[in-house]
């Protein structure tokens, strides 16, 4: 009999969390064995299981699915990843390409596109979901290969969004810097950077530049 495939699940939200556990763990080739609701604790239990798949929400506290993606295939080539988003534009959709996912699926996909998704990219293709594939590759012919851009947000690295991001949520520089194991000094000199490239000057002002940029999310 073939070893289930075991599956991660990274998701902030509970009832959608929850909801993909419902519909996958009754199929026998499936093995739910860990969830997260953050890319610290997605890392930890990646590292720790070693999944088949990881099913990954991109916009989350304490880390985003891009810098999982990158650390995870790093260090775990073999583990699939496929991006589950409510973000449809071809900046999200190529970057997470760039950052090493298998396939890319939106979250109003249906429970069949879902299957055939995760199936694919067992099987090691790649997936995109049709409602979006046309968009990205006229995108990519246009000559966006590469997601760098002449906007404030294209000159921001992605180290210097994980701070911002940490920023807008209201933790302090000791805290980002225990978060993302670098120093104070280095939380210091990106959120200098920060400051200096997108010319915001507070940082109130730079929360409100997360939230318009969809770094992180208003919570009701």
């Amino acid at each position: 009999m073939e070893t289930k495939k075991k599956i991660v699940i990274v998701e902030d939200h509970r009832l959608f969390r929850e909801g993909l556990k419902a519909m996958l763990s009754p199929n026998p080739d499936y093995d739910i064995i860990g969830e997260a609701e953050d890319g610290l604790e997605a890392i930890r239990l990646i590292r720790k299981h070693k999944p088949d798949l990881v099913l990954l929400d991109l916009s989350m506290p304490r880390l985003s699915g891009f810098s999982v993606m990158r650390e995870i295939k790093g260090e775990l080539p073999d583990v699939k990843i496929l991006v589950l988003s409510i973000h449809e534009s071809d900046q999200y959709v190529l970057q997470a390409f760039e950052s090493k996912a298998d396939g890319y699926a939106i979250k109003d996909c249906s429970r069949d596109e879902l299957r055939v998704a995760i199936r694919c990219v067992l099987e090691g293709k790649r997936y995109i979901s049709p409602g979006i594939a046309g968009s990205v590759l006229d995108g990519y012919l246009n000559g966006h290969k590469t997601l760098k851009s002449k906007s404030a947000i294209g000159t921001v690295t992605q180290r210097e969004k994980e701070v911002l991001k940490l920023l807008a949520e209201g933790y302090q520089n000791k805290e980002i810097a225990d978060l993302l194991c670098i120093s104070i000094k280095t939380v210091e000199k990106h959120r200098s950077n920060l400051m200096t490239k997108l010319d915001l000057h507070n940082a109130a002002a730079l929360t409100a530049f997360a939230f318009e940029h969809d770094l992180i999310t208003r919570k009701a």
